[in-house]
């Protein structure tokens, strides 16, 4: 499998992840097992899940505000862990992200997409540098 980063428009230079295109309702696969550590709406994340193993935290933002996991579950790899989410997202107390129609977005986005980070005691690493080339 090939995973190829997408610049979207609008995103800033620095882009601490991967942005990996993919329609809304696309499932998300827990890339190795461990602990959901958060889930909810987060800035210029959007709707996010961090599953954490060991050090090691992998942070997929732009998700379904319709959570399939909650924080404290352990996720086996390869279980779906949640689904890409909508570009517009309504209701959320303090969003600041709207689209050119002035429409509330689902963190900074201009569309439906997974933004996949990884960070290493902390400090983020390129995500595809876990994958042999």
């Amino acid at each position: 499998m090939v995973i190829e980063p997408l610049q979207l428009a609008g995103a800033s230079s620095y882009h601490s992840g991967l942005d990996i295109g993919a329609p809304e309702g696309t499932k998300l696969i827990a890339i190795t097992s461990g602990e959901i550590t958060f889930a909810s709406f987060l800035g210029g994340g959007g709707y996010t899940i961090t599953l954490t193993s060991g050090n090691i935290k992998f942070t997929y933002c732009h998700v379904s505000p319709n959570y399939i996991v909650d924080v404290g579950d352990f996720v086996t790899q390869g279980q779906v862990i949640g689904y890409v989410g909508p570009k517009n997202v309504y209701g959320v107390k303090g969003n600041q992200y709207f689209d050119e129609n002035g429409n509330p977005t689902n963190g900074a986005t201009t569309g439906p997409h997974l933004h996949f980070g990884v960070r290493v005691d902390g400090e983020y690493i390129n995500p595809l540098s876990l994958f042999d080339s």
